[in-house]
């Protein structure tokens, strides 16, 4: 069993919890603006993709390039054509992918192509809307799979009668107060951390941004259709009279794909779902994002309805070959195996 905390540890636990709350609070007063400056993208490109004076590198590996504005001499990717372009020279064709003949690029767009919308080629756009999103997507799972290893191994340790670090119980709480469990709840906060199959993300991330050419895509970077009550979002126009919802806008895509995992993640509506991803666990399976959707009939209004169309669209577009898909391994390493 886990011993009692010294005075000096729960006096840095319950600071800790404070900054927390505060931070909440903050984003409560002040939530992200409805509509977004200039979007900035960061990619981590191969040497010599960018020639040594167009170069930006911050010696973190990662190329930061303007996508609305592009300075003087850096790459632009305003455009559908020149996205088209800059995945055509990184080798980013989704077949290889799903062959596993080719990990994803980090290429982690701010915003999709505002003129994506105009693309006459549906292939092509569809093409260019999976490749914006899946690194996103992958980059997030990597994440969490951090997260879900470092559990799994203080839930261990702790059934082995070990004591965690003061780091680690800091860690903990953390992670409670984010997934909205109780302390010590290990096994349920096991539950909550844990990766959402990409095809199931790219699948409802397509229905509900019309493939990334609704206003809510296009002016609030929102790709996942979710909802806000508060003044800042954008509101549905068909939204039933008496209806009070918005659609919350985001200052760039991998704020709408963190809310996302964090919805399904957390919230009651989605318990079955987690349920059902533990289950397929316990049994050693993968977690599929097929045998998941019936966790999600209350993600929309529509309800088994838009289940089906889900499904459509993951078989349609051969999108549970992509839940394999990994990012190129970077200089930190690559995600760690569960």
């Amino acid at each position: 069993m886990w011993m009692m905390a010294s005075r000096s540890e729960n006096i840095l636990l319950a600071f800790a919890t404070a900054l927390i709350i505060a931070g909440v609070a903050v984003s409560l007063v002040k939530p992200p603006a409805s509509t977004t400056g200039a979007p900035r993208a960061a990619l981590e490109l191969p040497a010599g993709l960018i020639s040594p004076a167009n170069d930006a590198r911050d010696g973190s590996g990662v190329v930061t390039v303007a996508s609305r504005r592009a300075s003087h001499g850096a790459v632009s990717l305003h455009t559908s054509a020149a996205l088209h372009a800059t995945f055509s020279r990184l080798g980013y064709d989704l077949e290889r992918v799903r062959v596993g003949d080719k990990p994803v690029p980090r290429v982690f767009l701010a915003s999709l192509p505002p003129d994506l919308k105009d693309l006459r080629d549906v292939e092509r756009r569809k093409s260019l809307f999976f490749r914006t999103v899946l690194p996103l997507v992958l980059s997030t799972n990597e994440r969490i799979l951090r997260d879900r290893k470092r559990l799994w191994t203080l839930r261990a340790e702790k059934r082995l009668g070990q004591t965690p670090s003061a780091v680690d119980r800091l860690w903990l709480a953390v992670m409670a107060d984010r997934y909205g469990v109780k302390r010590n709840d290990l096994n349920e906060l096991l539950h909550r951390i844990d990766v959402i199959p990409p095809s199931l993300a790219l699948a409802q991330s397509a229905e509900e941004s019309g493939w990334g050419t609704s206003r809510f895509a296009r002016e609030g970077n929102a790709i996942f259709g979710q909802w806000t009550y508060n003044d800042m979002g954008f509101v549905p126009a068909r939204r039933d009279k008496g209806k009070r919802h918005r659609v919350r806008a985001f200052d760039q895509l991998s704020d709408s794909v963190a809310a996302y995992f964090r919805n399904l993640n957390t919230h009651r509506a989605y318990r079955s779902f987690r349920r059902m991803r533990s289950a397929l666990r316990a049994q050693g399976a993968a977690v599929d994002g097929t045998k998941l959707l019936k966790g999600l009939s209350r993600y929309s209004e529509r309800g088994e309805d838009y289940i089906r169309t889900i499904r459509t669209i993951i078989t349609a577009n051969d999108l549970r070959r992509l839940d394999d898909a990994r990012l190129n391994q970077s200089a930190s390493g690559g995600p760690p195996a569960i």
